[in-house]
């Protein structure tokens, strides 16, 4: 898909400044918009928004289709008057720089059980007509994945595999049943993702009004404990018994002797071929009602995988296997056109990934952090990237650009600070420039390196099982300096609206003066 030179800022909606624990999808949620738009960026990453689980980890939702619940706006809920101030009263003093996912759990959850039951009173806004609408048109995944949580609940929060038989194996007559038994909680749970939806959608489309796109992301693997695992058993190498036999990871490398286990079901790619994808497609086309551009997590992984027997404890005894390669993007560009898609392809890659991504024209992904531990010709330099690439100073995998500085060899500070012409002292900024000005046709920071925040602001540590996820700016973080400051740089490095609207100005002026001359 062609792209446009531009700019943006990674920054996942649960950092988002405000008074209730968790950044949600209101206010704070618009001020975002404005002040970005405001800078000229027209990009806003994002991390998944699906419902997460233990770990609190967006890449290991509970659907790959459902939103946070999390996310949901008070202030929204406020003003449709399925919350009063008074359910208020007993809110936790939150830590407004970082997210207590445990707090918000216990706190949260129970505050929209409570506006569930003014809904089913006929209390605050009528939405029922709205709400049917909204089950109509997401009903494929959306009563597999109501009814997986409503059991979920039912079991104390156990793993589906822990159910009763019937219901682990979908038994229809049992599945029957479990719809009559728990039909409130089977509501509640759509409720709470026509709400969801709704004020993502809202916000989506304001951030469109100001020019802002925003790019999503797809895990390529999904959580074994989810509702698309349970409901579509036949899409992965599980047995009788409904447990994986195989599962996903990386092999040992200088980073891990073991490798990593990430434990995730595999997918049976042969299966998919022979229904057209099908699962998939319907994945992305709801992903797209999300977001506007798309970021395809290991990439490497649609042309071949790590495959480790489901009892290794490690990741050492597995075997590269062939993913689906063009087959499968054959068919989504047959049914979506043109592809919204970054690639990322981060890591060791053999000769064949990097020939898949480039067939379809994907723009891969270039780290800043990544470029100094060596020479001028490693390929996240600057002066080494494409056109056809976005460029990071950092992901949320990696520490932020002044942690990273402060951890790095003297060797590497040194050969940063040459390349740079910098002496360091404001190293994220020297980051952001130099990223802003690589010929890739996205450049982005995260927010906390616009902030110039050290370690203390990542916000995961890969292979880490808990504390990830947590970090939170502050309301005034969003200053007019900082805003002067990415206007500037878009300015300068021509990326997209600043860049463009300057120059108009310029030529009008330009223009008039000609015209005055002449007089």
């Amino acid at each position: 898909m062609p792209f446009t030179r531009s700019s943006g800022v990674l920054l996942h909606p649960t950092s988002l400044p405000g008074p209730y624990g968790i950044g949600e999808l209101g206010s704070a949620a618009y001020r975002w918009v404005d002040w970005l738009s405001a800078t000229g960026s027209t990009l806003w990453q994002i991390l998944p928004v699906g419902p997460t689980g233990y770990g609190d980890s967006p890449y290991q939702c509970f659907s790959a289709f459902a939103g946070n619940p999390y996310l949901i706006s008070i202030e929204r809920l406020l003003e449709s008057a399925f919350l009063s101030q008074d359910d208020l009263a007993e809110m936790p003093k939150f830590n407004p720089g970082m997210v207590d996912f445990g707090a918000i759990y216990n706190w949260k959850l129970p505050l929209l059980d409570r506006a569930f039951a003014r809904y089913q009173a006929g209390e605050g806004v009528d939405v029922a007509e709205a709400m049917a609408q909204f089950r109509q048109e997401n009903a494929h995944w959306l009563e597999d994945f109501a009814l997986f949580m409503a059991l979920k609940e039912a079991h104390g929060g156990a793993s589906w595999i822990e159910w009763p038989a019937k219901l682990r194996q979908r038994d229809q007559a049992a599945l029957v049943k479990a719809r009559k038994a728990h039909a409130t909680a089977i509501e509640k749970q759509i409720f709470r993702q026509f709400l969801f939806f709704q004020h993502w959608g809202d916000v989506r489309a304001y951030a469109n009004e100001k020019g802002v796109q925003i790019i999503g992301d797809i895990p390529i693997f999904v959580a074994f404990d989810s509702a698309d695992v349970w409901a579509n058993p036949d899409l992965f190498y599980m047995d009788k018994e409904g447990k994986p036999t195989v599962v996903a990871g990386v092999p040992p490398d200088y980073f891990s002797a073991t490798g990593q286990l990430w434990g995730n079901p595999l997918y049976r790619w042969d299966y998919h071929h022979e229904t057209g994808y099908a699962w998939w497609l319907s994945r992305l086309r709801a992903v797209l009602k999300q977001v506007d551009i798309i970021r395809l997590d290991h990439f490497r992984g649609f042309y071949d995988y790590w495959e480790i027997p489901a009892d290794e404890d490690t990741a050492i005894n597995g075997r590269w296997m062939d993913g689906p390669r063009g087959k499968f993007f054959d068919a989504v560009q047959a049914e979506f056109g043109d592809l919204p898609i970054l690639a990322e392809d981060l890591g060791y890659l053999s000769p064949g990934v990097l020939e898949l991504r480039d067939e379809y024209g994907l723009p891969g992904m270039k780290v800043m952090v990544f470029a100094f531990y060596d020479d001028a010709e490693n390929e996240f330099l600057p002066h080494n990237h494409t056109e056809n690439c976005a460029v990071y100073t950092g992901t949320h995998d990696n520490d932020t650009v002044v942690g990273w500085y402060t951890r790095v060899t003297d060797e590497e500070r040194d050969f940063a600070r040459r390349y740079l012409a910098r002496d360091g002292h404001d190293i994220a900024w020297d980051l952001i420039r130099a990223a802003w000005g690589s010929p890739a046709v996205f450049a982005l920071t995260t927010m906390q390196d616009m902030l110039s925040l050290g370690n203390e602001a990542r916000m995961n540590y890969p292979g880490q099982p808990s504390g990830n996820w947590a970090w939170r700016m502050k309301a005034d973080d969003l200053s007019e300096g900082l805003q002067a400051r990415l206007y500037e740089a878009n300015f300068l490095y021509a990326r997209h609206a600043i860049w463009r609207k300057e120059k108009e100005e310029l030529v009008k002026k330009k223009k008039a003066l000609l015209e005055a001359e002449q007089v």
